[in-house]
């Protein structure tokens, strides 16, 4: 498999916040203002898709294969071009969704007052996607339109806590996050305890600015459970990332642009998303991953299908689309995170050999038993708590 050109700004870019963007005021008001609830009773949608056929998508950047193809200035999106010739339906499709909670800003207002907020399907991380279900501004799914997700969904991914039937979300990919440093400066770097105390990566080494992702590990570093947890057990690893921070251990909090630092050895070892560092390794051998001794991180980005949007049968007819196996695997080879669709390995075969062995596409069970989630939080508990880290890590 030839090396693809990485994108500057890739899926997972965080734009830390917005404590550097936006503001601690925007802060607030990108997470935290109580937001109005719904429900299918108090906010109808009508499906127009009958006689639409069209569709529009919000999807983070560099989340769909492409081709050196263009067609009137625009990229050929290859499996995308595919279903629109299938089922016949349009698809404007726009790689919008930059940080979950900007993301959220752009649409709390249209979706907490029950009116469209401009897109029939969009992708947001699992914490996220949780809130706006909890807050009724999402569709139920017609499961009879989506039998390959019922049928071919990672058993891993079936029954999160947030939505244990998946009624209301289908994971469009899924992440791992671990530990990736750069054998050409340092020695294997096997746990976050180690990460965080060996003198020789003081201040060589970044950490995430997505909150579920650094707190998980500070809770487990704790003997506390990311997917179930109280007050204290929050606040005492707040204090212990608090100290970290305070002895120079971590150089700094990152999106995805640690890719670059710790390709050119500026930063030695980090935390790490497993599609950056298989896209890494493709030109660097020396760019290692880790599963910690405390475990890895497990994280779906998932569809979702808004309140008001007037296309929701087209927008299943996409889910449904995405987990034929074939299809799937063609998606996995170009964006390099863990497919969620079973049977998409055998699929590979076909699509791209050299990845069908790539634990960190298809990894197998006993990494996957290893993984764990963070806590869905409600709105109230959300906005504490991303304040709470926002200010330890000096946003």
């Amino acid at each position: 498999m030839s090396p693809r050109p990485q994108p500057a700004v890739g899926r997972r870019t965080v734009l830390r916040g917005a404590a550097l963007g936006l503001g601690m005021g925007g802060l607030l008001s990108a997470c935290g203002i109580p937001a109005a609830k719904q429900s299918a009773g108090s906010c109808l949608s009508t499906d127009r898709s009958g006689t639409e056929k069209t569709l529009i998508f919000s999807n983070w950047p560099s989340y769909m294969d492409e081709s050196e193809e263009q067609v009137n200035g625009r990229t050929v999106l290859p499996t995308l071009a595919d279903f629109e010739q299938q089922s016949g339906v349009k698809v404007t499709y726009t790689a919008d969704v930059n940080d979950n909670s900007e993301f959220y800003a752009k649409v709390r207002d249209q979706l907490g007052s029950c009116q469209p907020c401009g897109r029939d399907i969009f992708v947001l991380t699992d914490w996220m996607a949780a809130r706006t279900v909890g807050l009724g501004w999402i569709q139920q799914l017609d499961h009879s339109k989506i039998p390959n997700v019922d049928k071919n969904l990672l058993a891993q991914l079936k029954a999160p806590r947030w939505d244990p039937d998946r009624d209301y979300s289908v994971p469009w990919q899924t992440g791992l996050t671990g530990i990736a440093y750069n054998a050409k400066y340092t020695k294997e770097v096997g746990s976050y305890a180690d990460l965080l105390s060996r003198g020789d990566l003081k201040g060589k080494i970044t950490l995430l600015s997505e909150m579920p992702d650094t707190m998980s590990f500070m809770l487990r570093l704790d003997g506390a459970d990311p997917g179930k947890f109280d007050d204290a057990a929050w606040s005492k690893a707040l204090d212990r990332l608090s100290g970290y921070v305070a002895s120079g251990q971590i150089r700094r909090f990152t999106g995805n642009d640690y890719v670059q630092d710790l390709n050119a050895g500026n930063i030695v070892a980090c935390e790490a998303w497993s599609g950056d560092v298989l896209a890494l390794q493709a030109d660097n051998p020396d760019i290692k991953f880790v599963v910690p001794e405390e475990g890895l991180g497990l994280w779906s980005d998932n569809m979702l299908v808004p309140n008001k949007a007037t296309h929701k049968a087209n927008a299943e007819a996409l889910m449904n689309y995405y987990y034929d196996p074939e299809v799937a695997a063609t998606l996995a080879a170009w964006v390099n995170y863990i497919c969620p669709v079973e049977g998409a390995r055998e699929a590979m075969e076909k699509v791209d050999p050299e990845l069908v062995d790539s634990p960190l596409i298809f990894p197998d069970r006993t990494v996957l038993d290893r993984t764990f989630a963070f806590m869905p939080l409600d709105t109230a508990k959300a906005k504490l708590y991303e304040t709470d880290f926002n200010l330890a890590i000096g946003g």
